[in-house]
């Protein structure tokens, strides 16, 4: 049962992807032909390799992390607040930071990660650019071993199928759906890229992140009937 889910023990978290380079072009032989391949599924006849490069940044093979950024709650008698903060800049000091995080304050087994379609994209694609930089798995994101029931994983996605194995719904619309006020963003994920390469305007990206670990929250409050939080209750550390 989520209310019984002490909120405290819950790490709420949100990545951002770009490609790891900005042309397709700029890939050596090997990586070019590479991506071909994995891309042949999605793009068909409809686009060249070359053309779907755009969304290379949505395989950890062949893009990287740019920003995660995470939430957490704290109580202090009746007082709530959610506080959020992030790590950007060279992806491996971003894992490395990350990773810092989750051994300092959430390494315990009573510890959760908590993401919008996390276990099928924010969770792997840590765990695999870690991998890919030669940085040991921390103990949440490490599953070789574990029965279902004890990866501390939680997605409000997977919450929101109540067992339908085929719906997708994203974040934006669930936080509709629930009456959730959409704050005012300027970007969606399809821009990262260009905000990235071309904008240079790191600061752009990690606002969109943060606003996207916001809005976890407080669909996850709602999941549990719960008051939403306040701007005065979220605090930016």
């Amino acid at each position: 049962m989520l209310y019984k889910l002490n909120l405290e023990h819950i790490l709420f978290l949100d990545i951002e992807t770009v490609p790891q380079k900005q042309q397709f072009s700029e890939l050596d032989e090997t990586s070019q032909t590479l991506w071909e391949h994995k891309s042949q599924y999605q793009r068909k006849d409809e686009f060249t390799a070359e053309e779907f490069y755009e969304r290379a940044g949505i395989w950890a093979e062949f893009g990287k992390i740019v920003c995660i950024s995470v939430g957490y709650f704290n109580f202090k008698g009746e007082n709530r607040h959610f506080r959020v903060t992030s790590f950007h800049g060279d992806e491996i000091q971003i894992l490395k930071q990350f990773k810092q995080l989750l051994k300092d304050h959430f390494s315990q087994t009573k510890h959760l990660l908590c993401a919008h379609n996390g276990k099928e994209f924010d969770f792997p694609y840590i765990a695999r650019r870690m991998v890919i930089n030669g940085i040991n798995l921390p103990y949440k994101l490490d599953l070789f071993g574990k029965k279902p029931w004890e990866v501390p994983h939680l997605d409000t996605m997977e919450l929101w199928k109540f067992g339908d194995y085929k719906h997708y719904t994203s974040l934006k619309l669930l936080a509709h759906v629930l009456g959730i006020p959409s704050p005012k963003e300027d970007m969606d994920g399809s821009m990262v890229k260009d905000v990235f390469y071309v904008e240079n305007d790191l600061d752009r990206i990690v606002s969109y992140c943060e606003l996207d670990v916001v809005t976890t929250a407080q669909v996850f409050l709602r999941m549990r009937n719960e008051a939403l939080l306040s701007e005065e209750e979220i605090k930016k550390v």
